[in-house]
């Protein structure tokens, strides 16, 4: 997303210039790097109440980062994110802390990276009395508990969301993610690699469920978080046909794009509503309202981009989004899930093979499923822990192919599938018999 002062400001002149755009992406293998990004929920160690923006909550922690290097980025003359080298630091709605991790060339570089994150976390949450865990679904909060964050652009949304489904607000305050971004090769690489990536998106949000509380109890879901995605916004949310169609390439997915729905633009550093209107009714100059006048920018293309919610989002680059945030391990096994599938030439065919046969009905079908039943679900026959147990074994021999030593981190999706217990169900039986039911004790227990 543009920071003030940051965005395109070429013109728009023709769909292909904006087909041109994703393909400027594509990349020689010698150039595919390993993105990771997470989120985590803030709480207070007194009262494990969500942290206010000020005082003494999120802002003092950009500040109190800033003494370590990171640059901050401003809206309205509000610390709103850090930046330093390829990283970034910013806040979802609710004052969710995310890493958005610099494009690296291997796991071991991940690793560090997050390690390093994370103790300067601690080093400056410690004096405020704050505490980070990694959920996928706040456990405690209800919606009204949860601060909102001063950037413009959340206004817009936090408007706009009840609109178009039941749990948009949910998903902007209550939710933590961890995704991956990988890259491709060309345009015949991006397609293969996003059939796969959104066919076994469900398998990755169950392997990753860990978000079974809601509001101090069970929820009756093993992933709240994807549940909360399956009721946010039809229009840019979960599994596209396009992308399964025939002949499926960078053209294709920009007319899926410009029928989304925009948020807004920013002018002059401030932003502009615009929400409910087609990014192909702005480019067309039919916008009107608070857009008549404006010409559509590349800015605005990559802007609007980044709020497409699909499990899997093209951009410049593939994000892999199905996944609820968990421990460090675990979000240095959604990294090595993905890259072990994607980047090696023979796990991506194995991992191909694996969907062949699995229409676009049967998947989103399953991504309904997933939510309560996690690997007890199934596809085409096959139990889901069964397909996990392929995945996580096609995903071995495509690190191991790369021969770095990154297979390692891999094992705790290895000991999911062969018990099929994911951490959600650990969670559950954590409550019932090591808590009393007092499900506000996962916080000592998940905190990074």
């Amino acid at each position: 997303m543009s920071n003030p002062g940051e965005a395109d400001l070429t013109p728009i002149t023709s769909v292909r210039q904006l087909a041109e755009w994703f393909a400027a992406g594509s990349k020689p293998r010698s150039a595919w790097r390993i993105g990771t990004e997470h989120e985590k929920f803030g709480f207070a160690r007194d009262t494990l109440a969500p942290p206010p923006y000020e005082p003494g909550g999120i802002r003092a922690m950009l500040e109190g980062l800033q003494a370590k290097g990171w640059e901050p980025i401003l809206d309205a003359g509000k610390p709103i994110g850090l930046k330093r080298g390829g990283a970034s630091v910013s806040l979802e709605p609710g004052g969710q802390f995310e890493l958005s991790g610099a494009p690296l060339a291997d796991l071991h570089g991940t690793r560090v990276e997050l390690a390093d994150h994370l103790r300067e976390v601690h080093e400056v949450a410690g004096p405020l009395g704050l505490g980070f865990a990694p959920l996928g679904f706040h456990p405690l909060a209800r919606r009204d508990d949860m601060p909102w964050m001063p950037k413009g652009r959340y206004q817009i949304m936090r408007a706009y969301m009840p609109r178009v489904g039941g749990m948009g607000l949910d998903m902007m305050l209550r939710t933590c993610t961890v995704q991956v971004n990988l890259d491709f090769g060309d345009e015949a690489d991006m397609a293969e690699k996003l059939r796969v990536s959104l066919a076994l998106q469900p398998l990755a949000t169950a392997l990753f469920a860990n978000s079974p509380f809601l509001e101090g109890r069970p929820s009756g879901f093993l992933t709240l978080r994807g549940h909360v995605w399956s009721d946010t916004d039809p229009d840019r949310t979960g599994i596209p046909a396009v992308a399964f169609e025939d002949g499926f390439g960078f053209e294709r997915f920009v007319q899926f794009v410009l029928d989304v729905p925009m948020y807004f633009i920013m002018r002059d550093g401030r932003w502009i509503d615009a929400a409910g209107i087609p990014f192909r009714a702005f480019l067309e100059g039919r916008a009107g309202g608070a857009l008549a006048g404006q010409r559509a920018t590349m800015g605005d293309w990559a802007d609007h981009v980044t709020t497409v919610f699909t499990d899997v989002r093209l951009k410049r680059f593939l994000e892999m989004r199905g996944a609820d945030a968990g421990t460090p391990a675990m979000m240095l096994a959604k990294s090595a899930f993905w890259t072990g599938l994607l980047y090696d030439d023979a796990a991506q065919k194995a991992a191909a093979a694996l969907v062949r046969g699995w229409t676009v009905e049967a998947i989103r079908a399953l991504r309904l499923d997933v939510p309560r039943l996690a690997l007890h679900a199934g596809i085409a026959g096959r139990g889901l822990r069964e397909v996990a147990l392929d995945a996580v074994a096609i995903a071995r021999d495509g690190l191991r192919a790369r021969g770095l030593g990154e297979e390692a981190y891999l094992a705790p999706l290895e000991e999911i599938a062969a018990s099929g217990l994911t951490q959600a169900e650990r969670w559950l039986a954590r409550a019932e018999h090591g808590w009393g039911g007092d499900v506000s004790r996962v916080f000592g227990e998940a905190e990074a």
